[in-house]
This record gives structure tokens, sequence and C-alpha cells, in this order.
């Protein structure tokens, strides 16, 4: 009998994906190569070792799953994405491995339901979404040669570090007591805590009852605008962050950077994902659920102070007013 630990390859386990689907991987008494062009700025944990080795001398090692964790800078996404997927496919391929990849909602487009399932019809309307969608097509047509592979998709990602939509808009101005939402603050949107999808991914990959190509839903936290804003407020007390003047919410200078977009390429890939935040949407995650779960869901209040930790925000005393004893 085979008591040897499973072995997992993460591409891109610097990135934001990559570094919690080391960890949870790791924690799971799997064998980690985590593969990334610079050494990891914070050290791997035990049973996790790093390769900066061209994608095709990884041919020789032995995994049973290849976590695509690869993100492009967002201004070369359109031109990278693809060309990366294929390379973390033809790995997969070579090793006989399991592909996965963690999804998005790019791929409904403008026109998506509030409820999204597995099955819903996708209607990219803007070039990333019509990225993904070919994406996920290439992976079920290799299917008839051989690759098994599979789609988790999620909302926007938070927790773990910096890199998201929350540490980079929402919490970029909490030192000067004001929190930012991208849109309407009425409009339920997807959030995916790193940490436990990186745990959903494992639970997946553990599990030999999969068909050869599959697309699961991992739910994590849907919330207005609203109600992230109030989170995160009570998340900051929690850690003695409380303004005395209270908090001050803004929103995102949509016109601004459609505009500025014509010269600022950065601006341009932002605006053109505006909608995420105007049209309702959460994952329906009953399918994953029921074949691998009950799975770990952190509760949001725990979830956002330890970003909030993470991020450094917990020793900000000195622009804001400590917690007074009731």
């Amino acid at each position: 009998m085979n008591t040897s630990p499973r072995s997992v390859i993460v591409l891109g386990a610097n990135g934001h994906f990559g570094q919690a689907a080391v960890s949870a991987f790791a924690a799971a008494g799997w064998r980690v190569l985590a593969h990334s062009r610079r050494a990891p700025a914070l050290p791997l944990p035990n049973g996790a070792s790093h390769s900066a080795a061209a994608l095709d001398r990884l041919a020789a090692a032995t995994a049973q799953v290849v976590v695509h964790a690869l993100n492009p800078i967002y201004t070369r996404w359109d031109q990278e994405a693809l060309p990366l997927a294929r390379q973390g496919m033809d790995l997969a391929q070579r090793l006989d491995a399991t592909f996965m990849l963690p999804g998005n909602v790019y791929n409904f487009g403008t026109a998506m339901p509030a409820r999204l399932q597995p099955g819903t019809p996708q209607r990219p309307d803007t070039t990333k979404g019509r990225l993904r969608v070919q994406m996920e097509a290439e992976m079920q047509q290799r299917a008839a040669q051989g690759l098994r592979s599979v789609v988790l998709r999620a909302g926007d990602f938070f927790g773990g570090g910096r890199g998201s939509w929350l540490d980079m808009a929402v919490l970029a101005s909490l030192p000067r007591r004001k929190l930012v939402y991208p849109g309407p603050l009425d409009v339920p949107h997807a959030w995916a805590y790193l940490p436990d999808l990186a745990r959903a991914f494992v639970a997946v990959a553990s599990s030999a009852e999969r068909p050869a190509f599959c697309v699961q839903h991992f739910a994590g936290h849907t919330l207005t605008g609203a109600q992230l804003l109030a989170a995160v407020e009570r998340a900051a007390a929690s850690l003695g962050i409380v303004p005395a003047a209270g908090w001050r919410h803004g929103g995102m200078p949509w016109p601004l950077l459609r505009i500025g977009g014509l010269a600022v390429p950065i601006w341009r890939a932002l605006a053109e994902m505006e909608y995420l935040w105007r049209v309702p949407h959460a994952l329906d995650d009953s399918t994953l659920q029921a074949q691998f779960g009950p799975l770990p869901a952190t509760p949001l209040d725990s979830a956002l102070r330890q970003t909030l930790q993470q991020l450094g925000f917990g020793a900000l005393g000195a622009v804001v007013s400590p917690v007074q004893p009731t």
C-alpha cells in the first residue's frame, strides 16, 4: 500500500491565491511544490518547497494535482492569461495530473442573473469574460485527450495579503478614517475569503469522485456594499480602530476612470469591469457542498478581522481613537 503523501504543484505560488493554496495543501498533509520565478517572500510551510524552473522542466516532477494560480498583471491579462493557462494544462497532461483553475464571474457578462449556478448560461460581453469562457472551453475539450480538470468559481478575493479590491479600494483610505465602496450600497456582491477557498480546493482535489471536467461554485460571502462596510467597521472596532468622528464613506470615480482610461491602461482595464459592482450576483454552491462538504467557512467578522491584521491595520492608534469601555 502506498502511504506517501499526495503531491501538488502550485503555479504562481507567490500570488494572492497561490500563497493561500500552498498553505492549505501543506496543512492538509500534501507535498507542495511552490512554483514562482522569485523566491517566496515568507518562509514556506512544512511540506512545501520552492521551484523557479521553467514549466517544461517540471515535467519530471511527480504530482497528482496542478493548481493554476498564475495571474498576469491586469493590463496584460488579455494577452497573457490564455497562453499561461495552456502551459498549465500542458504540464498537467504530461504529469497525468488534475488541472485546477480558480474561476470567476466574468464569464456571465452584464446580463448575469442574481444567482449563478454551475450550469448558468455564459454570455460574456467583455474581453476578459470571453477569454475566461475560452479558457474553460479548452479545458473541457482536452478531456477527450486525457486531461482531468476542475474549475472552482468564486467571487472577489480577500484575505491572505495585498492585491484585492478590498485592500486596494475599500480599505485604501482607512488610515484617513474613510472607507470606499466601488458601487451602489444596496447591490449584493460575491466575495471569497482566500483561506476558505483554498481549503475548498484541497477538499475537491482529495476526492476521486469527479468527471473528467467539472465546474463547481464556491459561495463565500454575498454582501451588499452596506453590509460589507458595516462588517469592516465592526472588525476595525474589535482591533481598537474607532474614529472619534465616525467613519466617512466614499465611492469610486468611475466617469473619471473611463475618461482617463483613454490614456491610462490600468484605469481602462478597471472601468471595463465596473458592471460587477452594479449587477447583483451570488454563487450557488449547493452542488459543491453536497459532493465535497461540509466545507470550512470562516465567519465574516473573523475573516475581516484577520484580513485587517494581515494588512497591518491593527496598529493605527495615531489616526484613530481607541474603543472606549462601556
